[in-house]
C-alpha cells in the first residue's frame, strides 16, 4: 500500500465501503430522524487510491448526493442518467481548467468514480439530506447498465458491479 494512503486510512480510521469498494469513514450522522426513520443528514469522507486500487463502483441513491473535493489528485465521476444519456464530472483543485470542487449527483442517477489517469490518491467528502442509509443504495451490475447505456461499455466493464455480486448494503448497514 502506498505509504501516504496508509497514513490517510489510519488517520481517519477508514475501511472499505460494502458493494462500492472505496475507502470511507462516516463523519456525521444527525441525531434527528426523518418521518421515515432515517437520519436527516449524513456526511462521509472517501479516499480513492492507485495502490491499492480504490474506486466507487456504479450505484444509485434514492436522494441527491453532494460531492466535495478536498485533497490530492483529480477524480472522475461517470454519471448514467435515467433518460439514457451520460456525462462526466472531474473533481479537483484546478477550477480554471474546468475541474469542480463540488458537484451534485441527482437521485436515481447511476454514478461511479475513480482517480484520473496518473493519480496516486484523492480525498473527498459526500453529504446527503435526507441522510444515507443502506436502504437508499442500489449497486449497478455490468449487464443491467450495459443494456441501458451501451455507449459507456468500457466504463461499465471496469466500474460495474459484477453480475454475480451483491448489489445491496448488508442488512442494517448505517455508517
Amino acid at each position: 500500500m502506498d505509504p501516504e494512503v496508509q497514513r490517510l486510512v489510519d488517520l481517519f480510521g477508514m475501511s472499505a465501503l460494502p458493494v462500492e469498494g472505496t475507502f470511507f469513514v462516516s463523519t456525521y450522522r444527525s441525531a434527528a430522524d426523518t418521518d421515515a426513520g432515517g437520519p436527516v443528514g449524513t456526511a462521509m469522507l472517501g479516499l480513492y487510491s492507485a495502490d491499492p486500487p480504490s474506486t466507487s463502483l456504479f450505484h444509485r441513491l434514492a436522494f441527491d448526493e453532494v460531492w466535495h473535493f478536498h485533497l490530492g489528485d483529480p477524480i472522475r465521476l461517470v454519471l448514467l442518467h435515467p433518460d439514457g444519456s451520460s456525462s462526466e464530472v472531474v473533481l479537483g483543485t484546478d477550477v480554471f481548467a474546468g475541474q469542480q470542487v463540488q458537484a451534485v449527483i441527482p437521485a436515481g442517477t447511476w454514478q461511479a468514480g475513480e482517480l484520473m489517469p496518473g493519480g496516486r490518491w484523492a480525498l473527498f467528502g459526500c453529504t446527503m439530506a435526507p441522510g444515507f442509509t443502506g436502504t437508499c443504495f442500489e449497486g449497478g451490475t455490468v449487464s443491467r447498465l450495459s443494456a441501458s447505456h451501451p455507449d459507456r461499455a468500457r466504463d461499465i466493464a471496469r466500474l460495474g458491479v459484477p453480475d454475480h455480486d451483491v448489489v445491496t448494503m448488508p442488512p442494517g448497514f448505517a455508517p
